[in-house]
């Protein structure tokens, strides 16, 4: 027999179902997959070249154009989430997307007109004088209010594009077709990196040769467009409504798999006692102050939530280090970019060199690496998500370390050169050097991000799936909120008494090779730290023994 709220929500699937045309299904997914994609390549697409636009036109020093960006950069992670949230709970998907993309089409245009109307920036500097005027706070607010319009779209896409596209798959028995939905998945995270490719070339690309006003210009074209396609299938799209409450089981409630909490961390297990029934529960069993009596239910989510917390703040400072693309723009805007003749990589499309590393991982992996084990032991062979997790962090370390050495050396030839001076110089000194850098970073993507929301979905109970896939995500924002302190830090101590900023805006004459070793010995630790975590952490699920019913129970 069915509960209540089951068919309350089978009912609402059989209203927005049982039209005469049929909705949903693979014919709503190339509108979906290229809203996703031509979003991404809109708001990604202006992320690269965005160090040097608040440089060269906004006048700003290098820890302060740094700090906005990090700024930025958590609020691109963080927004998905109230997206997630409010979605579920309160407009549903397809609204949320509606409303992501007008907001995303808005901050577009916002940025695009910094560029089109010169009393939005600050004029340029008088090179005889040497001297520069720093913007105005209207200058400013102009320019943040597209960064905020930019970021609450994004979170309204991203938040509900993935969950959308797998509505559209839903059959009136409330079934999902399990080979489209798996093909969905798919071809949705081959567009992601597919937009990622054409963010970091074609519109960098279109920045460098054609200035910011075509370039910026060519995000409000894209943005529109993913719109558009997103629009034009709404009456194919399937809608399903939002649920605005959970059924919420208690002790002695029918239904219930949890009667008594575990044994761990016991000290929470006082939060579902029940001192006196007819005081604390209504006839029909509920709290009738939920805030004072939790379900046994919720206090065993919370056990699970906090047992993966130290793994999960191990994981911010591999994202500190991830996160560090506004200086390896610069230094490769430094450096000599010219391959094959006259050809000349734009600074920002380095990043390039991540994506295209981490996808040649995954591949590897799981098309050689994997089977050719397997074939050598006779048996499946895999490594586990903490494995991954722990091999992504130390790739971490050295990635940082590869960055402080060949800082180290660019800024010994600036020297050599006596271009120490001349933030604009060239050094001799090929950009391919970098590519070491980007490579490790893409496999630090490739094995420790990807498996962090493995490690997360798997061990948290079933209920908490949504929060279970936005905790990478929330490590991002964190990692780029602690890397901004980090620098500020770095940034004020080091200057003090009027000496140089070890993170000066200019690059030759700063010295941010010892800035990366301040992170490299801040990996070196965490590593550890990532490896005490694990050996606390225990065997995670279906690596134990023996399985009692409480375990299985929980998940």
């Amino acid at each position: 027999m069915k509960r209540p709220l089951e068919e309350k929500k089978d009912m609402v699937k059989e209203t927005l179902l049982s039209t005469s045309s049929p909705k949903g299904g693979s014919g709503t997914m190339p509108f979906i997959i290229a809203n996703s994609v031509l979003e991404k390549v809109a708001t990604y697409g202006v992320s690269p070249n965005m160090t040097l636009y608040l440089l060269k036109e906004y006048h700003m020093e290098m820890a302060t154009a740094s700090n906005i960006l990090f700024y930025l950069s958590a609020a691109n992670n963080f927004t998905p989430v109230l997206g997630a949230i409010v979605a579920d709970a309160y407009v549903g998907r397809f609204h949320m997307i509606v409303f992501g993309c007008v907001i995303s089409f808005l901050g577009t245009i916002v940025l695009w007109l910094t560029t089109m109307i010169p009393q939005a920036r600050p004029p340029p500097c008088n090179e005889s004088s040497n001297s520069c005027t720093s913007a105005t706070s209207f200058q400013l607010f102009m320019l943040f209010t597209s960064f905020i319009l930019l970021s609450v779209g994004a979170g309204g896409i991203r938040s509900a594009s993935l969950a959308f596209g797998a509505d559209q798959f839903e059959k009136r028995d409330g079934k999902k077709d399990a080979v489209l939905l798996q093909r969905y998945f798919s071809w949705y995270y081959v567009s992601y990196s597919l937009s990622l490719v054409l963010a970091l070339t074609c519109m960098v690309y279109i920045q460098d040769q054609m200035g910011w006003q075509i370039g910026f210009g060519a995000s409000v074209v894209v943005m529109f467009f993913a719109a558009l396609l997103f629009f034009l299938a709404s009456p194919f799209y399937i809608k399903l409504l939002s649920s605005s409450s959970t059924e919420m089981l208690y002790h002695h409630k029918n239904g219930s798999t949890l009667v008594f909490p575990s044994e761990k961390m016991r000290f929470l297990n006082k939060a579902c006692i029940i001192h006196d029934p007819e005081q604390d529960l209504t006839p029909d069993g509920r709290a009738k102050n939920p805030w004072n009596l939790c379900t046994v239910d919720q206090v065993e989510d919370l056990k699970a939530l906090l047992k993966v917390i130290p793994i999960w703040l191990s994981g911010i400072v591999t994202f500190i280090n991830i996160n560090q693309t506004s200086f390896s723009v610069l230094q490769a805007s430094s450096m000599d970019r010219k391959i094959m003749g006259n050809f000349e990589i734009p600074a920002g499309s380095f990043g390039i060199f991540n994506i295209i590393s981490m996808i040649l991982w995954v591949a590897f992996y799981d098309q050689v690496l994997l089977p050719i084990a397997a074939r050598i032991n006779r048996k499946p062979v895999y490594l586990t998500a903490r494995q991954r997790m722990g091999i992504g962090t130390f790739i971490s370390f050295l990635s940082v370390v590869v960055t402080a050495t060949v800082e180290c050396i660019r800024l010994s030839l600036a020297f050599k050169e006596g271009i120490s001076d001349d933030p604009e110089a060239i050094v001799h000194m090929s950009a391919l050097w970098l590519l070491p850098q980007y490579c490790l970073i893409g496999l630090t993507l490739g094995l420790s991000a990807i498996a962090q929301n493995e490690f997360f979905i798997s061990e948290l109970p079933r209920s908490m799936s949504s929060m279970a896939s936005t905790l990478c995500g929330v490590g991002i924002s964190l990692g780029c909120l602690v890397a901004s302190f980090i620098m500020s830090t770095i940034d004020d101590f080091t200057k003090r008494g009027g000496g140089e900023s070890w993170i000066s805006t200019n690059i030759n004459k700063g010295h941010y090779d010892y800035y990366f070793w301040v992170l490299s010995g801040l990996s070196l630790a965490n590593f550890f730290f990532f490896l005490i975590c694990c050996w606390t952490y225990g065997p995670c699920r279906g690596e134990e023994g023996n399985v009692n019913d409480e375990e299985v129970s929980l998940r």
